[in-house]
């Protein structure tokens, strides 16, 4: 399992910011950034510091990604 970041990403573009400025606005830190480029979970806390500052839903910035060969447990 693992998640992508890449609806932040296109969202950042669209609105001509960069990760520094992210990292600036919310006053979170690189290494916390650096674990979203690599498509690790961060807390829902940052989540929510995101969609406030950039003023949209969780939806919009992580994807769920199943790996290949991943089952519900059946």
């Amino acid at each position: 399992m693992s998640v992508s970041y890449n609806g932040l990403w296109k969202l950042l573009i669209d609105k001509k910011m960069k990760k520094i400025d992210l990292i600036n606005r919310l006053g979170i830190s690189s290494s916390t950034v650096a674990k979203m480029t690599k498509g690790e979970t961060v807390s829902m806390n940052i989540m929510e510091k995101i969609c406030d500052e950039l003023d949209c839903d969780f939806g919009d910035i992580i994807h769920y990604e199943k790996e290949a060969g991943e089952n519900n447990g059946v």
